[in-house]
């Protein structure tokens, strides 16, 4: 059963869909069984990404950076990523507290800075997520979460890494894993992120293309979630004024390890 008003918005939505009012027309399949012409060439040119390539991607991404109040630093190796973070946890005072924590993920590349020995002569505590062991009882798993969510609220920063990062918005793509949760990134006032060169996308289109098709990608399969950051927590409902902060980070670092 149809009214006159129902008809009317689905004709709309035909002309839109440049779709016939043909019922047995099903169009094309909601999920594609194999690349796009255009994926194919998103795919193709990166994996032909130059060094060249990726220098002028983060350029690119510093450039968008800039008026999101994102703060992109290059770094040459992983060593000097570490030295960064651990001055600038030394210039930070806390905003809630006397005390300074810094919380990282258990990651990989995080794992490679050795983060704990600059920090250990400032005499600041390293707390670092542990993947929830799925075989623990319900008293054993509240006792892991409640120590994760004592260690996140308690720290003035967090280290995280990220999937990618898109150049052209200077937003970073996050999905979780094990050991890895969103709380690290969101929660703490200063959010501190670090990736390699080669984790940077030129955009949204190219994001999808590899989440679908790379095999990288492929092979883990969805996630629970995937956050996009662009620059600290951002609000303006009070009277117009922007406002940093508010509702997450107020401040946001990402170190680039470019290998120069």
């Amino acid at each position: 059963m149809s009214t006159p008003d129902q008809e009317y918005f689905l004709r709309r939505i035909r002309r839109a869909l440049n779709s016939k009012p043909d019922f047995s027309h099903h169009g094309s399949p909601l999920f594609a069984h194999a690349p796009s012409p255009e994926e194919l060439q998103i795919l193709d040119n990166h994996r032909r990404r130059t060094a060249a390539d990726r220098n002028a991607l983060l350029s690119q991404l510093m450039e968008a950076a800039l008026p999101i109040h994102l703060c992109v630093i290059p770094v040459p190796d992983l060593i000097a990523a570490a030295t960064a973070i651990a001055t600038l946890a030394e210039a930070k005072k806390p905003e809630w507290s006397a005390v300074k924590n810094i919380i990282v993920w258990r990651h990989p590349l995080i794992d490679l800075m050795e983060l704990k020995a600059p920090l250990n002569r400032l005499k600041i505590p390293l707390h670092r997520t542990e993947p929830m062991d799925p075989a623990a009882d319900p008293t054993q798993d509240r006792i892991e979460r409640e120590h994760l969510r004592s260690a996140v609220t308690a720290s003035y920063i967090g280290v995280t890494s990220a999937d990618l990062c898109m150049a052209d918005t200077a937003t970073l793509v996050l999905r979780n894993r094990p050991g890895q949760p969103r709380s690290v990134a969101l929660v703490p006032s200063i959010h501190i992120a670090v990736i390699t060169l080669d984790q940077i996308i030129s955009d949204m289109k190219e994001l999808f293309a590899l989440l679908r098709w790379d095999d990288r990608f492929r092979s883990e399969g969805l996630s629970n979630y995937m956050a996009f950051i662009s620059g600290p927590s951002k609000t303006a409902d009070i009277e117009a004024t922007m406002v940093h902060g508010a509702h997450g980070p107020r401040e946001v670092y990402l170190y680039v390890v470019s290998g120069k």
